[in-house]
């Protein structure tokens, strides 16, 4: 799969079926800052310096690569529109300040089904990107770490033997690791034990964000929860204590779903059902309603009061309703309106098969 058919592909990895927690778990992910050891950082790169990192950087995805890594296809942005990146952006496999940096010495390496996305010279040289689908954090690790490890044995990065990797951000400095999972909380919401919890989880070294990461609200019941320190633990202890509290997370909201089944039926059937009966007929619909409602029915879906469509499918059209997919599903620019005007009637054909 090229880069071609990643931009046109309705879907990519992480937003697979996988057996286990993904009615709770969405995707799971880890992401390794690196740097190379003789060059400026990002944002000190002049044009001899930035065409050099660009050039070591395209050469090593020009060598053999380990059958594993499932190829590596190196992209400069002078090769995407705005439009592309915007794509990359809502499929998750490149940040918002990456597609809107206007550096020429920006790209992506992607392989071949979209699990491995390597930002290039986004706040740091390289940030390896392993995303999976479901609770799937030692996974993620273990491809991201080879991925590190074929990049490390072909271009030497800035280490030092006190501090660990170093990086453009002093948070990152150590093991340069981020660990995030995207939770799908709404029996939390619905209860009002969202606060709480969330509170909880700052205790215990973890933040959390919206559905785009840093600079983003919640939306939909979404959140992506992550390890806030790189320094002071290894790889594998920032791995093992985001398992643990996703676990916890996901046993307690299962517990008020069950709950909520028993204790609020009707309440909870009826605002479901309202929202697949809005979801259906709606002729108008942004974002922000659209997320919301969707996580309605996909509780339904979850809970077995809803059937006739499958998770992942869900998570497609979640990803298709964005402004740049729906752009790019008209080939034209529009308006927030006639965005709205295409959302709800591309949600209307995706679900008419949910009873």
């Amino acid at each position: 799969m090229s880069i071609e058919n990643i931009l046109n592909c309705s879907s990519v990895k992480w937003m697979e079926s996988h057996e286990g927690q993904d009615d709770i778990v969405i995707s799971s992910r880890i992401r390794l800052a690196r740097n190379l050891i003789d060059l400026p950082f990002p944002l000190r790169l002049d044009q001899h310096s930035g065409n050099e990192c660009l050039q070591r950087i395209k050469a090593v995805c020009e060598e053999e690569i380990p059958a594993v890594l499932n190829e590596i296809e190196f992209t400069g942005f002078d090769q995407l529109s705005n439009l592309d990146r915007r794509i990359l952006v809502e499929k998750h496999l490149i940040s918002p300040a990456h597609a809107e940096s206007n550096s020429p010495f920006g790209a992506i390496l992607l392989n071949q089904d979209g699990s491995l996305a390597t930002m290039v010279n986004e706040e740091d040289h390289l940030r390896i990107q392993c995303l999976l689908p479901g609770l799937q954090l030692a996974a993620s690790y273990e491809l991201a770490q080879q991925m590190d490890d074929f990049l490390e044995s072909k271009l030497e990065y800035a280490f030092d033997e006190r501090h660990g990797y170093l990086t453009s951000c002093p948070t990152n400095v150590g093991t340069g690791l981020r660990a995030s999972v995207m939770l799908h909380l709404p029996a939390m919401q619905m209860t009002g034990q969202t606060g709480q919890i969330l509170q909880n989880i700052g205790q215990l070294g973890m933040t959390v964000r919206g559905l785009y990461g840093e600079g983003t609200e919640v939306s939909g019941n979404f959140f992506q929860m992550s390890n806030q320190t790189t320094m002071g633990q290894s790889e594998e202890e920032i791995c093992n204590h985001l398992q643990a509290v996703t676990e916890q997370i996901v046993e307690q909201e299962r517990m008020l779903r069950e709950r909520l089944k028993l204790d609020l039926k009707y309440q909870l059937e009826d605002k479901i059902g309202r929202a697949l009966g809005i979801l259906n007929h709606a002729r108008i619909i942004n974002s922000t309603e659209a997320l919301a409602l969707l996580s309605d029915v996909r509780l339904g879906i979850d809970l077995g009061i809803l059937s006739g469509i499958q998770p992942y499918a869900l998570n497609q059209l979640i990803i298709s309703i964005r402004p740049a997919h729906l752009q790019q599903c008209t080939a034209q620019e529009m308006d927030a309106l006639h965005r709205d005007i295409k959302r709800a009637e591309i949600i209307r054909e995706q679900i008419q098969g949910i009873k």
